[in-house]
C-alpha cells in the first residue's frame, strides 16, 4: 500500500491561542496544518494538545466560508503520494468507439451524473462529442445528499443557464419527469418529417455517465420493469442497448465511459470513495484514509460522528491513525477491513447524506 505520510511543515512560530481566532483559513499557517495531518510519521504532540479548539476552528471556519476549494486543493495534496488512481478496462475502451457512432441517432442525450460529486462525475469530453445535440443533466441519487447541497448545485447550474434535473433511480422518484421531457425537447424531430411526408417515429434519447452512477436503474424505473441488468457497483452494464419505452420513445442504455486517463485525481480519489469506479483501480486503505480527513473537515460530520460511531478517538483528523486503531478495535488490526467498513458505511449514510462536492466560486 502507498504510503500517506507527507512531508512534515515547519512549526509555526506564533503561538497557538491567536492562531484559532483568525476568522479564514486561507492563511497559509492553519490550512497547511490540517493538510499535514494525514502523515501517520508526523509528531502530533502539539496537535493532541489543541485539537478540541482546532476542531472547532475547521468546522466553523468551513460552515461561514464555504471553504470546499480549499479542501478539494487538500485531497489533491493529500494524493501526491499515493499510487494514482486509473481505470480503463477493455469494456470501456469498445463502448466508448460504440457510443460515439451511437450518438449520431440520438435525439436528445440524458448525461447522468452522481449528485455527491457532480463535477467529479463531468466526463471532459462529452460536450465535444454532442455536438448541438440537445442535453438532459440529470444528478441522481438526489436522496444521497443534503437540501443544501442540492440548493447549491441548482443555484449553480441556474447561473450557467441550465436546467438540472435531481432523481433517485433506486426509488424512481424524478424519472418520469425525464420520460416527458425527453419526448417534448424531441418534439421537433416528428414535425420536420411530417413536413419532408415521413411518418413519425419514437424519439430517441441516449442514457450517459460514469460507471455506477445509476443509468440502467433509471431506465429500469421508466419502462417498470427490469430490462437493463443493474447493480450498486460499477461495470455491470458492458454493451449498448436500446429499449422501447411506450410507442413515441427508445432508451439507449450505455456502459459507464470514463477518460482513459484521469488527470484530476482529486476527482479520481472521490470516484472511489463513491463507488463509482472498479475497486481494482484503488488502495481501499489509501481511500478510507482520506475520506476520514474530508469528513472531519465536513461540518455536518466532523470527528465527533467518527468518535460516536465506532468509539475511538478519531486522532485530530490523520485518517492513517485512526484507520489502525480502527483495526485494533474491531478487526484483529485487519486495517484493509477497516478501511472497507468506513467505506461502506459512507456508501450506506450512516454518516449522514452529504456531498463531496459544492460549486466552484
Amino acid at each position: 500500500m502507498a504510503s500517506l505520510a507527507l512531508p512534515p511543515h515547519p512549526r509555526p512560530s506564533v503561538s497557538p491561542t491567536p492562531r484559532f481566532k483568525t476568522p479564514s483559513l486561507r492563511s497559509a499557517s492553519p490550512r497547511l496544518f490540517v493538510s499535514n495531518a494525514i502523515a501517520g510519521e508526523t509528531s502530533l504532540r502539539w496537535f493532541q494538545k489543541e485539537k478540541i479548539n482546532l476542531s472547532k476552528h475547521v468546522n466553523e471556519s468551513f460552515h461561514e466560508e464555504g471553504d470546499w476549494e480549499n479542501l478539494d486543493a487538500d485531497v489533491y495534496h493529500w494524493s501526491r503520494s499515493l499510487r494514482p488512481v486509473q481505470w480503463y478496462p477493455g469494456h470501456i475502451a469498445k463502448a466508448e468507439k460504440e457510443l460515439k457512432e451511437q450518438i449520431k441517432l440520438m435525439d436528445v442525450v440524458i448525461e447522468v451524473r452522481d449528485a455527491r460529486i457532480p463535477m467529479a462525475t463531468s466526463h471532459p469530453q462529452m460536450d465535444s462529442w454532442l455536438g448541438n445535440r440537445k442535453k438532459i443533466l440529470v444528478l441522481n441519487r438526489e436522496d444521497m445528499i443534503s437540501a443544501a447541497d442540492r440548493n447549491a448545485w441548482a443555484n449553480f447550474f441556474a447561473r450557467q443557464g441550465i436546467k438540472v434535473y435531481f432523481a433517485n433511480g433506486q426509488l424512481g422518484m424524478g424519472t418520469m419527469k425525464l420520460g416527458r421531457l425527453a419526448k417534448l425537447l424531441a418534439a421537433g424531430v416528428n414535425t420536420k418529417r411530417r413536413a419532408k411526408g415521413l411518418l413519425p417515429r419514437p424519439v430517441r434519447a441516449g442514457i450517459v455517465g460514469y460507471p455506477n452512477v445509476g443509468k440502467s436503474s433509471l431506465i429500469n424505473r421508466l419502462l417498470r420493469r427490469r430490462m437493463c441488468p443493474a447493480a450498486p457497483r460499477p461495470g455491470v452494464t458492458r454493451e449498448l442497448k436500446w429499449v422501447r419505452f411506450g410507442k413515441d420513445l427508445e432508451l439507449l442504455d450505455s456502459p459507464g465511459i470514463l477518460p482513459m486517463r484521469i488527470s484530476d485525481q482529486a476527482a479520481a480519489i472521490k470516484l472511489a470513495i463513491c463507488d463509482d469506479i472498479g475497486e481494482r483501480s484503488y488502495d481501499a486503505a489509501d481511500m478510507a484514509s482520506i475520506l476520514v480527513q474530508m469528513l472531519t473537515r465536513l461540518p455536518a460530520v466532523g470527528s465527533d460522528a467518527l468518535c460516536k460511531r465506532y468509539r475511538i478517538d478519531s486522532d485530530g483528523h490523520c485518517g492513517k491513525i485512526f484507520l489502525e486503531k480502527l483495526a485494533l478495535h474491531l478487526f484483529s488490526g485487519d486495517v484493509n477491513q477497516a478501511a472497507v467498513r468506513v467505506l461502506s458505511d459512507f456508501r450506506k449514510g450512516k454518516f449522514g447524506w452529504i456531498a463531496l462536492e459544492r460549486p466552484p466560486r
